[in-house]
């Protein structure tokens, strides 16, 4: 199919048996008590941050549709976020999104962020040490750091064998509740403004991608900040379904690795920077001109996508209801 994991835990396509019928929501407490909050803090040091910051570069700025810079100052730059976290006990990074809830503190993000298999598929395990920092840039927490409190995904991707991704791609997704900050306001008191949420739009059509990668499939970018996780990067254009990955949708992007659970937005204001959040990213895909699958690598005539599952009310709505619930 010519997909390729964003972080470990997005699957890839193989011939699959029938696809499961809607699975119920799974729900993980995370840190709740003060002394486990506090634990969590004193984890992510900023000597374990910087571990997880790719390598400068001398390279000149590069930019495009296919990978730029978010350098306005409007709602994504306070409410797309780095996820911090470890994954059978290494740590890692994500991107996360404050979506609009009653509770003010829901996150979405991708299911391998929250809950992940070794690379066999197996030993599936909820990550731990879940810290989100909204704004990040340059190693700072403009508004703070947040815990997680409690995770939810559905029962479909716990059971993700790292084989079937037709089966199983579309559920790679999750929400996080998260704690107040130190001084008990919630994450929407301090960044002012949350994305919309949309569930069943159509997959195609004008789209703009968030993320914090630590990586770039362009080696013109790499090592540039906003391909080594130190600032929001964005790609945008018209958003097309991987071949042979249904229900996965994306536009022409270069951002690699950390990227996973940022924000697929439609309806992007220019002023603003709200619209609605309609899917997330999990992996790459190839598309050829007339958006035929392209063997593995990247062949001369294919195009890399940055895509992941659009959101439904079916899985997605399930999973937002559950957060909502707990807030």
């Amino acid at each position: 199919m010519g997909c390729a994991a964003l972080a470990t835990g997005a699957s890839t396509a193989a011939p699959a048996t029938a696809e499961p019928a809607p699975a119920p929501v799974v729900e993980h407490r995370m840190a709740t008590s003060a002394a486990e909050q506090r634990a969590v803090q004193d984890y992510w040091t900023p000597e374990r941050i910087a571990a997880l910051t790719g390598t400068p570069s001398d390279n000149p700025p590069v930019a495009g549709p296919d990978g730029a810079p978010w350098t306005s100052g409007n709602a994504p730059s306070r409410n797309v976020g780095r996820l911090f976290f470890t994954d059978h006990g290494e740590d890692a990074s994500c991107t996360a999104t404050v979506v609009e809830a009653d509770d003010r503190s829901t996150i979405v993000t991708a299911g391998h962020c929250v809950h992940n298999t070794d690379l066999l598929g197996e030993d599936g395990r909820w990550t731990e040490h879940v810290l989100f920092i909204p704004g990040y840039r340059d190693g700072k927490a403009p508004f703070g750091r947040f815990t997680g409190r409690v995770g939810f995904a559905d029962e479909t991707w716990l059971h993700n064998d790292q084989q079937h991704g037709e089966v199983y791609g579309p559920h790679d997704q999750a929400f996080v509740v998260l704690n107040p900050d130190e001084r008990g306001r919630r994450p929407v008191d301090v960044i002012g403004v949350a994305q919309r949420i949309g569930f069943d739009e159509p997959g195609a059509g004008a789209a703009t991608s968030f993320g914090y990668p630590r990586a770039s499939s362009d080696p013109a970018r790499d090592g540039l900040p906003e391909y080594i996780g130190e600032r929001l990067a964005h790609c945008w254009g018209t958003a097309a379904e991987a071949p042979g990955a249904p229900g996965r949708w994306g536009v022409p992007c270069t951002m690699g690795g950390g990227a996973s659970g940022g924000p697929r937005i439609s309806g992007l204001s220019p002023e603003t920077g709200v619209g609605a959040v309609v899917g997330i990213n999990t992996e790459s895909a190839f598309r050829g001109g007339a958006g035929t699958a392209c063997p593995p690598g990247e062949p001369a005539g294919c195009t890399r996508y940055l895509v992941g599952p659009r959101f439904t009310t079916e899985i997605t709505g399930q999973l937002y209801r559950a957060a909502e619930r707990i807030g």
